[in-house]
Protein backbone atom coordinates (compact mmCIF):
# COMPACT_ATOMS: atom_id res chain seq x y z
CA UNK A 1 0.00 0.00 0.00
CA UNK A 2 1.17 3.22 -0.66
CA UNK A 3 2.15 6.02 1.43
CA UNK A 4 -1.62 7.94 2.59
CA UNK A 5 -0.95 11.91 2.77
CA UNK A 6 -3.46 13.34 5.38
CA UNK A 7 -4.70 16.57 4.35
CA UNK A 8 -6.72 18.84 6.52
CA UNK A 9 -10.64 19.44 6.60
CA UNK A 10 -13.18 22.29 5.89
CA UNK A 11 -12.25 25.61 6.67
CA UNK A 12 -15.09 27.59 6.41
CA UNK A 13 -17.36 25.28 9.47
CA UNK A 14 -14.10 25.15 11.59
CA UNK A 15 -14.27 28.98 11.55
CA UNK A 16 -17.64 29.15 12.43
CA UNK A 17 -16.73 26.15 15.00
CA UNK A 18 -14.39 28.15 16.13
CA UNK A 19 -16.21 31.64 16.66
CA UNK A 20 -14.82 33.15 13.89
CA UNK A 21 -16.72 36.04 11.65
CA UNK A 22 -19.00 33.77 9.37
CA UNK A 23 -21.81 34.19 7.29
CA UNK A 24 -23.11 34.10 3.60
CA UNK A 25 -22.05 35.10 1.28
CA UNK A 26 -18.47 35.97 2.35
CA UNK A 27 -18.08 32.16 4.21
CA UNK A 28 -14.69 31.80 4.70
CA UNK A 29 -13.44 35.13 3.36
CA UNK A 30 -15.11 36.97 6.20
CA UNK A 31 -12.58 35.93 8.73
CA UNK A 32 -10.04 36.55 6.61
CA UNK A 33 -11.16 40.15 5.90
CA UNK A 34 -12.01 40.72 9.81
CA UNK A 35 -10.20 38.08 11.93
CA UNK A 36 -7.09 36.69 10.26
CA UNK A 37 -6.11 35.28 13.28
CA UNK A 38 -8.76 33.00 13.46
CA UNK A 39 -7.74 31.46 9.88
CA UNK A 40 -4.12 30.86 11.51
CA UNK A 41 -6.18 29.29 14.59
CA UNK A 42 -8.04 26.91 12.32
CA UNK A 43 -4.67 26.33 10.54
CA UNK A 44 -3.20 25.34 13.81
CA UNK A 45 -6.23 22.98 14.69
CA UNK A 46 -6.28 21.02 11.56
CA UNK A 47 -1.95 20.55 11.78
CA UNK A 48 -2.81 19.62 15.83
CA UNK A 49 -5.05 17.11 14.70
CA UNK A 50 -2.24 15.70 13.10
CA UNK A 51 -2.71 17.16 8.80
CA UNK A 52 0.30 16.82 6.53
CA UNK A 53 -0.81 19.44 3.98
CA UNK A 54 -2.91 22.38 4.61
CA UNK A 55 -4.92 24.38 2.31
CA UNK A 56 -4.91 28.05 1.87
CA UNK A 57 -8.17 29.96 3.18
CA UNK A 58 -8.43 31.14 -0.39
CA UNK A 59 -11.76 29.67 -1.63
CA UNK A 60 -14.12 32.25 -1.06
CA UNK A 61 -11.96 35.31 -2.84
CA UNK A 62 -13.50 35.57 -5.58
CA UNK A 63 -16.92 38.16 -6.88
CA UNK A 64 -19.56 34.65 -6.10
CA UNK A 65 -18.88 35.30 -2.50
CA UNK A 66 -17.03 38.85 -1.98
CA UNK A 67 -18.57 40.59 -4.53
CA UNK A 68 -17.02 41.86 -8.00
CA UNK A 69 -15.90 45.80 -6.52
CA UNK A 70 -14.02 44.25 -3.49
CA UNK A 71 -12.68 41.47 -5.65
CA UNK A 72 -11.31 44.21 -8.17
CA UNK A 73 -9.94 46.31 -4.99
CA UNK A 74 -8.38 43.36 -3.34
CA UNK A 75 -7.80 39.99 -4.70
CA UNK A 76 -4.53 39.98 -5.16
CA UNK A 77 -4.21 41.58 -1.33
CA UNK A 78 -6.21 39.19 0.05
CA UNK A 79 -4.72 36.06 -1.69
CA UNK A 80 -1.29 37.25 -0.08
CA UNK A 81 -3.17 37.04 3.37
CA UNK A 82 -4.56 33.96 3.18
CA UNK A 83 -1.36 32.62 1.56
CA UNK A 84 0.85 34.24 4.46
CA UNK A 85 -1.66 32.68 7.29
CA UNK A 86 -1.08 29.44 6.15
CA UNK A 87 2.56 29.53 5.34
CA UNK A 88 3.40 31.10 8.78
CA UNK A 89 0.80 28.16 10.57
CA UNK A 90 3.25 25.69 8.28
CA UNK A 91 6.22 27.01 9.75
CA UNK A 92 5.19 27.16 13.33
CA UNK A 93 4.34 22.93 13.07
CA UNK A 94 6.06 20.69 14.78
CA UNK A 95 5.94 17.94 11.88
CA UNK A 96 6.92 18.82 8.34
CA UNK A 97 3.75 20.27 7.00
CA UNK A 98 3.29 21.38 3.02
CA UNK A 99 1.01 24.50 2.01
CA UNK A 100 -1.48 23.83 -0.77
CA UNK A 101 -2.62 27.21 -2.25
CA UNK A 102 -6.66 26.91 -3.17
CA UNK A 103 -7.49 27.70 -6.22
CA UNK A 104 -11.71 27.59 -6.41
CA UNK A 105 -14.01 27.52 -9.20
CA UNK A 106 -14.76 31.09 -10.11
CA UNK A 107 -18.18 31.49 -10.81
CA UNK A 108 -19.85 29.69 -8.44
CA UNK A 109 -19.45 25.94 -6.87
CA UNK A 110 -21.73 23.25 -8.40
CA UNK A 111 -22.33 25.89 -11.52
CA UNK A 112 -20.17 24.99 -13.95
CA UNK A 113 -22.81 26.26 -16.73
CA UNK A 114 -21.64 30.36 -15.74
CA UNK A 115 -18.11 30.02 -15.92
CA UNK A 116 -17.01 32.93 -18.39
CA UNK A 117 -13.61 31.86 -19.94
CA UNK A 118 -13.37 35.41 -21.14
CA UNK A 119 -12.89 36.57 -17.99
CA UNK A 120 -11.50 33.42 -15.77
CA UNK A 121 -7.38 33.72 -16.85
CA UNK A 122 -6.96 37.71 -15.36
CA UNK A 123 -9.19 36.21 -12.26
CA UNK A 124 -6.69 32.75 -11.85
CA UNK A 125 -3.58 34.97 -12.80
CA UNK A 126 -4.73 37.39 -10.03
CA UNK A 127 -5.07 34.85 -7.11
CA UNK A 128 -2.26 33.27 -8.23
CA UNK A 129 -0.11 36.09 -8.01
CA UNK A 130 -1.03 37.15 -4.47
CA UNK A 131 -0.47 32.71 -3.22
CA UNK A 132 2.59 31.89 -4.97
CA UNK A 133 5.30 33.31 -2.88
CA UNK A 134 3.07 31.14 0.41
CA UNK A 135 2.77 27.43 -1.20
CA UNK A 136 4.03 24.37 -1.95
CA UNK A 137 1.81 23.05 -4.27
CA UNK A 138 -1.16 23.67 -6.10
CA UNK A 139 -4.46 22.51 -5.18
CA UNK A 140 -7.18 23.31 -8.45
CA UNK A 141 -10.43 22.33 -6.13
CA UNK A 142 -13.96 21.74 -6.43
CA UNK A 143 -13.87 22.23 -10.14
CA UNK A 144 -16.96 21.41 -12.07
CA UNK A 145 -15.76 20.65 -15.56
CA UNK A 146 -12.56 20.31 -17.62
CA UNK A 147 -12.86 23.56 -19.29
CA UNK A 148 -12.58 24.74 -15.23
CA UNK A 149 -9.54 22.80 -14.79
CA UNK A 150 -7.85 23.82 -18.40
CA UNK A 151 -7.79 27.29 -17.39
CA UNK A 152 -6.48 26.81 -14.30
CA UNK A 153 -3.28 24.79 -16.63
CA UNK A 154 -3.54 27.97 -18.74
CA UNK A 155 -2.84 29.96 -15.87
CA UNK A 156 -0.21 28.26 -13.79
CA UNK A 157 1.97 28.06 -17.13
CA UNK A 158 1.44 31.11 -17.78
CA UNK A 159 2.85 31.93 -14.27
CA UNK A 160 5.92 29.66 -14.52
CA UNK A 161 6.59 31.03 -17.89
CA UNK A 162 7.04 34.70 -15.87
CA UNK A 163 9.03 32.97 -12.81
CA UNK A 164 10.55 30.41 -13.93
CA UNK A 165 9.06 27.75 -11.67
CA UNK A 166 6.48 25.20 -12.09
CA UNK A 167 4.64 23.55 -8.43
CA UNK A 168 3.19 20.44 -8.26
CA UNK A 169 -0.58 20.39 -9.64
CA UNK A 170 -3.32 18.54 -7.30
CA UNK A 171 -6.75 18.55 -9.29
CA UNK A 172 -10.03 18.31 -7.64
CA UNK A 173 -13.62 17.95 -9.24
CA UNK A 174 -17.06 18.13 -8.08
CA UNK A 175 -19.00 15.06 -8.39
CA UNK A 176 -22.53 15.51 -9.19
CA UNK A 177 -24.73 13.87 -6.06
CA UNK A 178 -27.27 12.43 -8.57
CA UNK A 179 -26.02 9.26 -10.32
CA UNK A 180 -26.97 9.07 -13.79
CA UNK A 181 -27.19 5.09 -14.86
CA UNK A 182 -25.50 4.02 -11.73
CA UNK A 183 -22.53 6.27 -12.56
CA UNK A 184 -20.70 9.31 -11.09
CA UNK A 185 -20.10 12.24 -13.54
CA UNK A 186 -19.14 15.63 -13.25
CA UNK A 187 -21.26 18.71 -12.06
CA UNK A 188 -21.34 19.58 -15.78
CA UNK A 189 -22.02 16.04 -16.76
CA UNK A 190 -19.11 14.45 -18.09
CA UNK A 191 -17.64 11.04 -17.56
CA UNK A 192 -14.82 9.61 -15.08
CA UNK A 193 -13.29 8.74 -18.42
CA UNK A 194 -13.74 11.97 -19.85
CA UNK A 195 -11.88 13.49 -17.31
CA UNK A 196 -9.19 11.24 -17.08
CA UNK A 197 -8.44 11.63 -20.33
CA UNK A 198 -8.22 15.29 -20.18
CA UNK A 199 -5.63 15.06 -16.75
CA UNK A 200 -4.18 12.25 -16.86
CA UNK A 201 -0.69 13.72 -18.46
CA UNK A 202 -1.46 17.29 -16.75
CA UNK A 203 -1.38 16.85 -13.33
CA UNK A 204 0.23 15.13 -10.35
CA UNK A 205 -2.96 13.93 -8.53
CA UNK A 206 -6.60 13.44 -9.45
CA UNK A 207 -9.30 13.82 -6.73
CA UNK A 208 -13.01 14.39 -6.30
CA UNK A 209 -14.24 16.75 -3.50
CA UNK A 210 -17.28 18.29 -1.70
CA UNK A 211 -19.29 15.62 -2.64
CA UNK A 212 -21.23 13.64 -1.02
CA UNK A 213 -18.89 10.47 0.26
CA UNK A 214 -20.59 7.61 -0.95
CA UNK A 215 -20.83 9.56 -4.72
CA UNK A 216 -17.13 9.53 -4.24
CA UNK A 217 -16.78 5.69 -3.50
CA UNK A 218 -18.60 5.31 -6.80
CA UNK A 219 -16.29 7.61 -8.64
CA UNK A 220 -13.41 6.27 -7.15
CA UNK A 221 -14.83 2.71 -8.56
CA UNK A 222 -14.95 3.72 -12.01
CA UNK A 223 -11.42 5.82 -11.99
CA UNK A 224 -9.54 2.69 -10.82
CA UNK A 225 -11.64 0.74 -13.47
CA UNK A 226 -10.68 3.27 -15.91
CA UNK A 227 -7.72 4.42 -14.87
CA UNK A 228 -6.15 0.46 -15.36
CA UNK A 229 -1.80 0.05 -14.91
CA UNK A 230 -1.47 4.32 -15.93
CA UNK A 231 0.84 5.34 -12.83
CA UNK A 232 -1.76 8.61 -11.34
CA UNK A 233 -1.93 9.66 -7.81
CA UNK A 234 -5.54 9.88 -6.67
CA UNK A 235 -7.77 10.58 -3.46
CA UNK A 236 -10.61 12.54 -1.94
CA UNK A 237 -12.10 14.63 0.67
CA UNK A 238 -15.91 14.69 0.68
CA UNK A 239 -18.25 16.91 2.72
CA UNK A 240 -20.60 16.22 5.22
CA UNK A 241 -23.67 17.87 3.46
CA UNK A 242 -27.55 16.47 3.60
CA UNK A 243 -28.44 14.30 1.46
CA UNK A 244 -31.13 13.67 -1.12
CA UNK A 245 -33.32 12.05 1.84
CA UNK A 246 -32.35 15.32 4.42
CA UNK A 247 -35.34 18.24 4.35
CA UNK A 248 -32.32 20.26 4.75
CA UNK A 249 -30.62 19.16 1.22
CA UNK A 250 -32.72 21.28 -0.72
CA UNK A 251 -30.26 24.53 -0.49
CA UNK A 252 -28.59 26.72 -3.09
CA UNK A 253 -24.84 27.57 -2.67
CA UNK A 254 -24.15 31.69 -1.72
CA UNK A 255 -27.97 31.28 0.16
CA UNK A 256 -27.59 28.66 3.04
CA UNK A 257 -25.57 26.99 6.02
CA UNK A 258 -26.80 23.93 6.90
CA UNK A 259 -26.12 21.25 9.63
CA UNK A 260 -23.71 18.67 9.26
CA UNK A 261 -24.90 15.29 8.70
CA UNK A 262 -25.28 13.46 12.13
CA UNK A 263 -24.10 10.22 10.53
CA UNK A 264 -21.04 10.74 9.20
CA UNK A 265 -19.20 10.96 12.84
CA UNK A 266 -15.21 10.44 12.45
CA UNK A 267 -15.78 6.20 13.04
CA UNK A 268 -18.15 6.85 9.97
CA UNK A 269 -15.92 8.66 7.92
CA UNK A 270 -12.69 7.04 8.09
CA UNK A 271 -14.72 3.65 7.52
CA UNK A 272 -15.75 4.87 4.43
CA UNK A 273 -12.27 6.70 3.75
CA UNK A 274 -10.96 2.86 4.35
CA UNK A 275 -12.73 2.03 1.54
CA UNK A 276 -10.76 4.62 -1.01
CA UNK A 277 -7.55 3.82 0.54
CA UNK A 278 -8.28 0.12 0.10
CA UNK A 279 -9.13 1.13 -4.05
CA UNK A 280 -5.13 2.65 -4.25
CA UNK A 281 -6.37 6.47 -2.87
CA UNK A 282 -3.45 8.10 -1.18
CA UNK A 283 -3.97 11.00 -0.86
CA UNK A 284 -7.31 11.74 1.34
CA UNK A 285 -9.20 14.28 4.31
CA UNK A 286 -12.23 16.67 4.61
CA UNK A 287 -14.19 19.17 2.63
CA UNK A 288 -16.80 20.96 4.52
CA UNK A 289 -18.15 19.99 7.57
CA UNK A 290 -15.08 17.18 8.18
CA UNK A 291 -13.47 18.79 11.11
CA UNK A 292 -9.85 18.49 13.07
CA UNK A 293 -11.82 15.79 14.82
CA UNK A 294 -12.10 13.52 11.87
CA UNK A 295 -8.17 14.27 10.49
CA UNK A 296 -7.38 12.95 13.82
CA UNK A 297 -9.26 10.12 13.11
CA UNK A 298 -8.05 9.48 9.79
CA UNK A 299 -4.24 10.04 11.38
CA UNK A 300 -4.75 7.12 13.79
CA UNK A 301 -6.18 4.66 10.85
CA UNK A 302 -3.98 5.61 8.14
CA UNK A 303 -1.26 8.31 9.44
Amino acid sequence: MAAITIIDGGMGKELKRIGAPFRQPEWSALALMEEPESVFEAHQNFMDAGAEVITTNSYAIVPFHIGQERFDDSVVELASLAGRMAREAADEAEQPVLVCGSLPPLFGSYLPELFDPELAPEMLDQLIEGLSPSVDLWLAETLGSVQEFDAVLDALDRHAEREGEALELWASFSLSDDLVDGKAVLRSGESIEVLLEAVADRADALLFNCSQPETISVGLGQLVAALGKRPLRFGAYANAFPGDDDPDADYAANEFIHEPRADLTPENYADIVEGWVETGASIVGGCCDIGPEHIAELVARFG
